[in-house]
Parts: structure tokens; sequence; C-alpha cells
């Protein structure tokens, strides 16, 4: 929407609801008509509370008969409505915020209340329903009782969110409604198209200026559906259009060295392999050779699960590079990691001839200057790092090749410093947290994707048990039996932001009491953030080497650790951890040919974190287990700020639910890209208008020539 009518023109908003207004980001008639109702509620579609039905979702509208506030054990307070209509009576409780609730719901208020029904023998109950406030017994008003008669008359009642300063001043989803019933009569929404007559017709969508009407004042639920359809669409229409031209932008303007072929390097890689790729992993390697054959800009993302055998594929491409005459650099989030991948890699490639140097941010001056040296005339051909290798003072002979390893630890800034190291280079993403393929799509739609989902032969699935920490003592003895067997084993305890300091306070004290009291005559090791680089990595070749038979720490050794002969990991207060979490610990075990198990021992569970328990205990499918964590956290609490910043810009579309929209739009987004790359033809003005106005902040003309 372009048009910017003022909010002033509607009648009864004074200065401090014209505020909180703009607090919500509505400061003008088409940020309200942007403003989408977060559920509706269909007179077709409510509940009865005589016919509900244990353990479903469902709406329920009645009248408060009493509300008040309940003392419980050692002096907690709930907050307890008995909610009725013609057909019987719903308790419904709140255990927290009680003084809230005694303010916002009195007798005699119309609810309508969203929530899991469950019953205390015969009596229906709702625990923390979700409520709207319809209007009052008996109508003290038209403005009172409107909802309700809406209700009664079967209409579609839009409820919009609103905060709780919104609230106060007299601004809840029933005003919200009255306000844009008024701007309809001020301004039609939708007025000016932002898709061509072409691209509406072929994919069946609904006008514009009619979806906007539907969304804010339904006449139908299927007319409601194919208004929130076109919403969605268009919205993820321009998203995967701003990938489209990055994508055209990038291959149109920009070469960069074609590895024209393979030689000595990738044969005698592929000769001293001690085991059979994957087909899966063969795959990868062909996709990535075919790019870096190209001579445009590789920007290729490999996403494989736990201990799928991404590294190698990455040295496939590096080994290619090589043979062309030009140098990789791979970069790793933490220096344990860069430290296990230049051992992993000094292995395998110095035997052959390539020359790996390691580049870390704490080693001597002179040793630093000499590796620096060798990148700058040539004579390594693969430096491996962290953040050290962004310094100004890092300058390579002939660099072709980037390889970025867990590339959701790093910002879009320290890539580019990265990249301009060298003229265009090939660049490989890595990552081994399984991201859903909507959101891959939605996040990572201007590049090409691998998928690595075949494991290495001879692995022996990890066993995965879920138990209170009541049972320590019984798992315990099993990893005492464990290593007893000459195997190894971690024990790891959570560290979270908000608590960090009592965490970390925790951890050790936990591990001087299990080195003194649990396993007095085993070696344990310790091992957490707070320690300097060269402690850590100490710790860690300790337990390489075998000289320590459990590692305890903290989520520091959450992704790349490897080692083959650990075969039990125990994780304290599993509840505390997000599933991505759970599974890159569990990861740690299982790259042997030995039997694993992993135990995930928990303290009091809410039902999200019995959830992601259950989830874990019932698969190994890192991609599997993605999709269920979209599904609980959503997609922006998925892969954070840094991604989720590609998408904060929807408002209806869903990257969780949406796939076959998101599909359609990729699809038409993709081919208008490749018909009309500049949007210049006469039917695409429209689209080339809108984008840059609205995308302007994050995009560039030069990507629409």
């Amino acid at each position: 929407m372009q048009d910017n009518f003022s909010l002033e023109s509607l009648k009864g908003l004074g200065p401090k609801k014209l505020a909180i207004l703009r607090e919500a980001g509505i400061s003008s008639l088409a940020d309200l008509f942007d403003y989408w109702p977060r559920r509706y509620l269909d007179r077709r579609a409510m509940n009865s509370i005589a016919g509900l039905r244990m353990g479903e979702m469902a709406t329920v509208v009645g009248t408060v008969r009493s509300a008040g506030v309940e003392q419980g054990h050692r002096g907690s307070a709930r907050f307890k409505v008995k909610l009725a209509d013609q057909s019987g009576v719903l308790d419904l409780t709140w255990f927290r915020g009680a003084r809230y609730f005694s303010r916002a719901i009195v007798s005699g208020d119309i609810l309508a209340v969203y929530g899991k029904v469950g019953y205390f023998g015969r009596q229906a109950q709702m625990q923390h329903p979700d409520f709207d406030r319809l209007g009052r017994e008996g109508g003290d008003g038209e403005a009172e009782g409107s909802d309700a008669e809406l209700f009664n008359t079967g209409r579609i009642i839009p409820l919009y969110p609103t905060s709780e300063a919104m609230k106060h001043s007299g601004l809840a989803s029933r005003q919200l409604r009255g306000l844009i019933a008024r701007a309809f009569n001020i301004l039609q929404p939708g007025g000016t198209e932002n898709l061509s007559s072409g691209i509406i017709n072929t994919h069946g969508l609904m006008p514009l200026s009619a979806a906007y009407r539907e969304l804010h004042q339904p006449s139908s639920p299927e007319r409601l559906q194919m208004a929130e359809y076109r919403m969605k669409w268009t919205e993820l229409f321009y998203v995967q259009l701003s990938f489209a031209l990055r994508r055209r932008a990038l291959h149109h303007t920009r070469t960069a060295a074609r590895f024209s072929h393979s030689g000595d390097f990738t044969a005698a890689l592929h000769a001293a392999l001690p085991y059979s790729l994957t087909g899966a992993q063969k795959n990868a390697i062909r996709e990535l050779y075919r790019d870096l054959k190209e001579g445009s800009p590789m920007q290729r993302l490999v996403q494989g699960d736990v201990g799928s055998g991404k590294t190698i594929v990455a040295m496939f491409a590096m080994a290619l590079a090589a043979d062309n005459g030009l140098q990789s650099v791979f970069m790793a989030p933490t220096e344990i990691l860069a430290v296990q991948h230049w051992l992993g890699m000094k292995r395998m490639f110095e035997p052959i001839g390539i020359r790996v140097v390691l580049l870390t941010g704490r080693q001597p001056k002179k040793v630093r200057e000499a590796l620096l040296m060798e990148l700058r005339e040539g004579g390594a051909h693969i430096a491996v790092g962290t953040h050290a290798l962004l310094q100004h003072d890092v300058d390579f002979y002939s660099l072709g090749l980037v390889v970025i390893d867990e590339q959701h630890r790093f910002g879009v800034l320290q890539r580019k410093v990265l990249q301009e190291k060298a003229q265009s280079p090939h660049v490989l993403l890595m990552t081994a947290t399984p991201i859903p393929r909507t959101l891959t799509m939605g996040v990572f739609g201007d590049l090409d994707v691998s998928l690595i989902r075949e494991m290495p032969a001879g692995r022996h699935p990890i066993r995965t048990f879920v138990s209170p920490e009541g049972d320590c003592e019984r798992v315990f003895e099993f990893l005492r039996s464990e290593v007893k067997a000459g195997r190894q084993g971690y024990i790891v305890y959570p560290l979270v932001e908000e608590s960090e300091k009592m965490d970390l306070k925790a951890a050790v004290e936990s591990f001087e009491e299990l080195s003194a009291s649990v396993f007095p005559d085993l070696r344990l090791g310790l091992i957490h953030g707070q320690m300097t680089p060269e402690m850590k990595e100490g710790v860690m070749d300790q337990f390489r080497g075998g000289s320590l038979d459990l590692l305890v720490g903290t989520t520091v050794i959450e992704v790349g650790v490897d080692v083959a002969n650990a075969t039990v990991m125990v994780i304290m207060h599993a509840e505390r951890f997000g599933l991505a979490q759970l599974h890159q610990l569990r990861g740690r075990v299982g790259r042997g040919t030995h039997s694993s198990s992993c135990f995930l021992l928990h303290a009091k569970l809410t039902s999200d974190a019995r959830e992601r328990l259950e989830a874990m205990a019932s698969t190994t499918d890192g991609f599997v287990i993605s999709e269920i964590d979209a599904s609980i956290r959503g997609a922006g609490n998925l892969l954070g700020k840094e991604q989720s910043g590609t998408f904060s810009g929807l408002k209806m579309a869903d990257l969780t639910r949406d796939f076959d929209i998101m599909q359609s739009a990729r699809q038409a987004a993709f081919s208008l890209a490749a018909e009309d790359g500049e949007l210049a033809e006469a039917g695409n003005r429209m689209i080339r208008d809108w984008y840059m106005h609205h995308l302007h902040e994050r995009h560039t003309l030069a990507e629409i020539g």
C-alpha cells in the first residue's frame, strides 16, 4: 500500500491513542489496513460447552458467571472464572497474572475463549486459554453489545493482536474493528495493484482490494481463505523476487575463476580415502564441481545431518581448487573446531602434497608472520581458522574458494570481509543444523542447496533415553561400565545467557562433585566457554588422545567435537536445551564403530519440554527434528536474529506452514526474473515500483538493472 492517509482523519482518536497505535506500528490508514487479525471467530466453528471433547483445541463463547482470585498452595494465587453458555459451564484457570485478570475480566463479560479442553471429573476446564472480551451481558450501549450481536447473527469476527497498553486505552479488538470500518469509508485499500494481471490470472489470485475487504470484514470462510492466500502469496513472491534478482545480478555482472579441470590432487585424495563415499556425498561433490566449472561465483549451501560427512565434500572442492592453481580458506566458528578441522585436513592433504596452515588469534607473532607469508606467496594451498582469517593483514596469492562451516554462527558482514579477500571467489556454506525445506527456500532462496541425508556405512544408530534426574545413579553406572570396556563419555550441563554465571558455577561444582564422589577412580576433564582457547584445546587433546575417560562441560562441545571412541552422552537438565542443541550434542557420540547411547535427564517438565524430549527419543534424523523444532518454536526463533531478518517483513505468511504457497510464488518470481530481469516491460512496472518502494532498504537498483 502506497497511500499514506493520516490516522487523524478517523474520529475519536486523541493524542494518547494515536501514540499507542504508533507504538504498535500503526501510523497511517495504510498501516491500519495492514494490521492483520490474529484469528477469527466463526459462528459455524463455535463449540457448545456440553459438546466439548477431552484434548481438543476449541473456541467457546459464553458469559462470565463468576470471576475471582483464589489462593493456592504456598501463597500462590490463581484466577478462576466460570464461563456459561446455554448448554453448560466451563472452568477457566490462569495460574499467573491474577492481578491483571482481576481487572480485565468481571462477572457479566461476554468472552470468546480458545484453548485445550480438559476434564476434572465431569467438569470441563481450560488452563491459560486465549481470550477476547466481546461485550457485556445485557448490552450497556451499542459499543459494548455490538460484538455479541455480531456473534449471534453468525458473522465471522476478526480478532486483532492487542498489547496491554492498547487494551487499557480502549483500543482492544472491538475498537480496532470500528476504526477499520470507518477507515473503509475514507479509503479503499488495494486500489493500486502490486501484481501484474498476468500473474493474478495465471495463479487464480483474488484482486488486492477484495482481499483487504475480506480480511477485515469477511463475507464467508471460503472468501476469507482466498484473501489470506492472496496476501501470503504476495508476501512470499516479493521475498523470492529479491532472491531471484540477487542471483541474476551475481551471475550477470560478476565472474569467478573457472575450475576447468580435476587433476593429480583430486585423484590422490580419492585414492587416499579409507572409506567409500555415500551416494549423497558423491551427488553433492558433483553439484559443487558443476558450479565451480561454470565461471560465475558459486553460492552453495551444503546441509548435512550430524556426522553425515560434509567436511570431506568441502575437501574435494578444495582439492579441485589446488588442481587449478587456486587457494582455499576454511573458516570455523570456534578455535576447538578450527584446530580439529586443521588436524583432519593435514592428515589427509599433506601426504598428497597439499599444504594446510592454521590461523588463530593467539599464535606467536613470528609463527603468524611466517604463515601469512606462505599465503601471500602461494606456498600454502589452504588456510583454516576462525575470525582471525578476517584480519586486514591476511592476504592470499590466488584465493578462489571460501568455505564457511556452521555458517549461521557468522554474520553477513563477516562473510563479506572474507569474500573480499579475492575478486569474486566461489563460496561454499555448510551447516550441521538441518533446516526445514520451507525455511531453506525462504531464508537461503538465493543459494543453491545440496542435501546430505545419508549416513556413512558402519554407523550404529544412537539409542536415546529420556529419564528423570532421579535415575542419574543408574545412568552413571552404565557410563562407568562403558569406560571399563575402553570407551569414553560426555556429561553436559546447560549454559544459557540469562543465567550464565549461575549455570557455569553449577557446572564447575558438579564437576568437582563427580570427580571426588561419583567417579573418583576415573579421569575427568572440564571444559567451558570461560576457559582460554589454549586451555580448551589442551583438555580436548587429552580427551582425543584417550588420557581422559569423561569430559564434563557446557555446550561448548555442542558442534564439531569428533572423538570416535566416545559412546555415551549424558545431558543434565535436558529440558532446558533446545531441540537443535540436543540433537547436536547427541551427535558427539555414535561417530565410531561402537554402539552409542544418549541419556536425557530432566527435572521439571513443561508441555513444550516434554514434546522436545519425546521428539529426540523418537528419531535420530536431524531433518525430521528440524521440522518438529520449527512447529514448536516458529521460524524466527529457529534461526535466530541473523537469519530471521531475511523474512522479518512477513506479516501473514508462515515459513513453517506455507510450503505450497512458497513453491508457487518462488516459481513465478524466478520465471519473471528470467524473462524480464529489469522489470521494464509495461505489465511489470507496477511490480518494479512496489519492490523499490517497499524493499529499498534491503535491496538496490543494481539488482534489477
